[in-house]
């Protein structure tokens, strides 16, 4: 990044950002800055008879939800016939504190049997994904997810995307609060552009907010490039993590007294991408940062946003996110520039403390009486396969019990406002389709996430979704036959080093570096406020689980008041467990 002297002094509006550092910023800049606010020519290609869109859209349509992918399963025999790429497109709904309508669930479930691939997919972020999409129904689809009130603009691209919260029901006016502020800093960070209503909704107005006037700076908070890479913002509630706040951008947690929210500590700077072989990039916890009040939060939160977008990096993609800006100028200058924008002093953040990542799965009453089931979902799919109906079995019971939708961090779905004479004969239901509600069902699956990786991904350079079910049947084996079975053991598995599963935290993490070849991460914390660390690289399919059952058995043997497997490996250390289990190889 360029020193601080050699920018110009940003605009209010952020329009100048192209100036900022050297050079006249990436590929991806220049596409944003003459996109006409979004817009491009995606309207004219939408109308034409090709299957995909051109390299600059691909960028662009981002913005306004959607991925342009191909099944790369068919790339080779394609390729060797001649034709070309089988495209098509995935688009993202942007659902603050991931709360839908039994209607909205509906809507996404009709529209994978349609015009998708048939599945429906819950995001780390707690939004919905339809896969498999063609071009020619991409409208369709975008058009038809606002008719029912949700939108998918800025589930993607260089602004705020999902504002994740915790999603379980409400049990107090505090927490309630808690939901509420997740969905005013999504509606209020949404871009102000008309394109997207242009585009997807006829010229009309978004159902969320307003479009600016003639005379109004079209993004007042963006600018005309918009921020330099993805951001991401979450709310936690005291003391329980499930939204993995140290991964965020900017993290807020609330502070309640009496029942009464009273304003949130706000930690800033987390973010798990990375890139393979490039040292400069790594994952970052965020850090603590300011204490703000209710009243603070939203113009904090914006100031935060417009530091990022003037001093982030626009010429290096992969240097491009706001833990850079904080890890490099550090954090005292970084609060007295959002005090100097804000015109007042912040608060000092108070320590944080959190004692459990809620999974919030399983039958749990909620204040008024009601109760909320929430029920395992491997890696986010919804999908029938043999026994297990998943996909046909909660569009049935949406249909019957009409619940509220809450979707978790975990790829999970909360069944909320279940009345007590419901409780069996919703059980019953889900029973008919193969649908457990018992979590321990769930076995060692419990906390384990994967992103989709292959065959959609184009970041992809190995399997993740698709592999780690047969991964983590090895290992829960492997946990039986130990005595470890009703253990807590985090697992996260991603196909490239994006970390989209946020595989940097928790008691371990598996990236993908090429076909069958994984590295290896140990050492985070259960409560996920500590990044695991590089254990082995280069690690082949096939030797992850006898890999790990070595240290699981120094673990059973060793460990101290009941600690987990990350904390037992973070504590011993990694040239010990080395040591041990190379003497165990050798034993063996």
């Amino acid at each position: 990044m360029s020193s601080e002297q050699d920018r110009p002094k940003p605009t209010s509006e952020g329009n100048n950002l192209l100036a900022l550092g050297e050079g006249n910023g990436s590929k991806v800049e220049q596409i944003k800055l003459e996109s006409r606010h979004l817009r491009g020519t995606i309207s004219e290609e939408l109308k034409l008879p090709t299957s995909h869109l051109s390299e600059d859209l691909v960028q662009l349509i981002k913005f306004h939800g959607s991925y342009q992918q191909e099944d790369r399963d068919q790339r080779q025999s394609r390729k060797a016939s001649g034709e070309e790429k089988a495209y098509q497109f995935m688009v993202r709904s942007r659902i603050p504190g991931g709360i839908v309508t039994a209607d909205q669930y509906l809507l996404q479930d009709d529209l994978t049997n349609r015009i998708g691939n048939s599945t429906l997919r819950v995001t780390t972020r707690q939004s919905f994904q339809i896969h498999g999409i063609l071009k020619g129904n991409l409208h369709e689809a975008i058009h038809s997810i606002n008719t029912s009130l949700l939108s998918t603009l800025s589930a993607c691209g260089d602004v705020n995307r999902n504002v994740m919260a915790c999603p379980a029901p409400v049990a107090s006016r505090a927490q309630a609060q808690v939901q509420e502020i997740a969905r005013e800093i999504a509606f209020h960070l949404a871009p102000r552009s008309r394109a997207y209503y242009e585009i997807w909704i006829d010229g009309e107005h978004s159902h969320d907010i307003e479009a600016p006037g003639e005379d109004e700076v079209v993004e007042p908070i963006y600018g005309n490039t918009y921020l330099p890479r993805k951001f991401k913002i979450g709310v936690a509630y005291p003391g329980d993590n499930c939204i993995d706040i140290y991964t965020q951008d900017i993290g807020l947690i609330a502070k309640i007294e009496n029942e009464t929210l009273v304003g949130f500590t706000l930690v800033i700077g987390g973010g798990m991408g990375t890139t393979h072989g490039k040292a400069e990039t790594h994952p970052l916890l965020a850090q603590p940062f300011a204490d703000v009040t209710v009243e603070q939060a939203l113009p904090v939160v914006e100031t935060i946003v417009t530091v990022q977008r003037d001093y982030g990096d626009r010429q290096n993609r992969k240097h491009a996110r706001m833990k850079y800006v904080v890890e490099e100028r550090g954090i005292p200058w970084f609060k007295a520039e959002v005090e100097q924008r804000l015109g007042y002093t912040l608060a000092n953040p108070s320590p944080v403390h959190f004692h459990e990542l809620n999974d919030h799965l399983g039958w749990q009453q909620q204040a008024d009486g009601r109760w909320c089931l929430g029920l395992n979902i491997v890696n986010g799919r919804i999908k029938d396969t043999g026994t297990l109906r998943l996909k046909s079995g909660l569009r049935a019971i949406t249909q019957e019990f009409q619940p509220e939708f809450r979707l978790t961090g975990q790829q999970n779905i909360l069944l909320a406002n279940i009345p007590e004479e419901q409780k069996a004969a919703l059980e019953a239901r889900l029973s008919e389709f193969g649908i457990s509600s018992n979590p321990d069902d769930a076995g060692t699956y419990r906390f384990a996430m994967a992103c989709p990786a292959l065959p959609t991904c184009g970041l992809a350079v190995a399997e993740s979704e698709r592999l780690l079910p047969n991964v983590v049947k090895q290992i829960e084996g492997d946990l039986q036959a130990l005595g470890l079975a009703d253990e807590k053991i985090s697992i996260r598995m991603t196909g490239c080093p994006n970390g989209c599963a946020r595989p940097y935290m928790g008691d371990i993490g598996l990236v993908g570096r090429s076909k069958d070849i994984y590295n290896l991460y140990l050492g985070g914390d259960t409560e996920n406020t500590r990044l695991n660390t590089l254990y082995a690289q280069g690690v082949k399919t096939a030797e992850i689980a006898p890999t790990l059952l070595p240290l699981f058995s120094f673990w059973k043997n060793e460990r101290q008041n009941q600690e987990g497997f990350g904390d037992y490996c973070h504590r011993i250390g990694f040239a010990q467990l080395k040591e041990k289990a190379a003497a165990h190889i050798t034993i063996g």
